[in-house]
C-alpha cells in the first residue's frame, strides 16, 4: 500500500518499524515480503549503502502491502531521491535548517525526524513537528528520558530508536508518548545472508503482537 500517510497514523500501524540495512539488492523483495508475512508493513531502509535507494524502488514496484520509507535522511537532496525511488515517508536522525526547508517543499512526503533533547524537541515542535524519532534512544536516557520529556510535552508522540529489543520495547510502548518503537533485531545480517526469510517471518510476526506490559496498557 504505497499511498501517502499522516506520519502518527503510520507510527500507529504496528509496535515496530524496523531499521533495515541492506547490502545486497537481492535481499530486498524477499526480505520486505517476509516482514509483510509477520504482519510489519511500515519499513524503513537505511540510507547507508550503495544499493538502498534500488532496494527502495524494487519493494515499491515489487510489494504492495509495504509501506516502505527511507531512513538515515541527513540532507535535503535525500528527500528528493527517496521520492524518486518510490518512498512515501522519510526518518531523519536529527533535524537541520535544510532538512525543515526540503521537507516544506514536500508537504504530502511524512517525516519522523530525530531528537535528543528537550532544546532539540522545542527547534522540531517550532518546525511543525510533533511526531518524533527520540534518538538514539538508550543513550539518550531511554525509558527514564521518554517519562520527563512527557511533562513538558505531553502533545509530543514518539518513536524511540537506537538500543531499543524486543525485550525491552514493552517497556517503552506502554508509555503515553510512545506510538512504536524502530528495531534493527527484526532483519540481522545472519540471517538476510543465509537466506532464512522464515525466520524473519517468525520475527516479524513477535514484533506485531508486541504490547505493553499488562499493568501499564493504556
Amino acid at each position: 500500500m504505497n499511498t501517502q500517510v499522516e506520519v502518527r497514523s503510520l507510527m500507529r500501524r504496528g509496535p515496530v518499524i524496523p531499521v533495515i540495512v541492506i547490502e545486497q539488492l537481492a535481499h530486498a523483495v524477499p526480505l520486505a515480503r517476509a516482514l509483510v508475512a509477520g504482519g510489519v508493513h511500515v519499513l524503513e531502509l537505511t540510507l547507508r549503502t550503495p544499493v538502498a535507494l534500488d532496494a527502495v524502488r524494487a519493494i515499491a514496484n515489487e510489494v504492495d502491502e509495504a509501506i516502505v520509507g527511507v531512513g538515515t535522511i541527513t540532507r535535503g537532496d535525500d528527500i528528493d531521491r527517496s521520492l524518486a525511488a518510490g518512498a512515501v515517508f522519510g526518518v531523519s536522525p536529527g533535524l537541520t535548517p535544510e532538512i525543515v526547508a526540503a521537507a516544506r517543499a514536500h508537504p504530502r512526503f511524512p517525516l519522523l525526524p530525530g531528537v535528543m533533547t528537550p532544546t532539540e524537541v522545542m527547534a522540531a515542535r517550532a518546525a511543525g513537528f510533533d511526531a518524533l524519532k527520540l534518538f538514539p534512544a538508550q543513550p539518550a536516557g531511554g525509558v527514564a528520558m521518554l517519562k520527563a520529556l512527557h511533562g513538558p510535552f505531553p502533545d509530543v508522540l514518539f518513536c524511540p530508536t537506537g538500543g531499543v529489543e524486543a525485550t525491552t520495547a514493552p517497556q517503552f510502548l506502554a508509555l503515553p508518548n510512545v506510538a512504536c518503537v524502530g528495531g534493527s533485531w527484526l532483519a540481522p545480517r545472519a540471517l538476510l545472508e543465509a537466506g532464512e526469510f522464515d525466520r524473519i517471518t517468525a520475527l516479524a510476526a513477535a514484533a506485531a503482537a508486541l504490547r505493553p506490559p499488562a499493568a501499564a496498557q493504556r
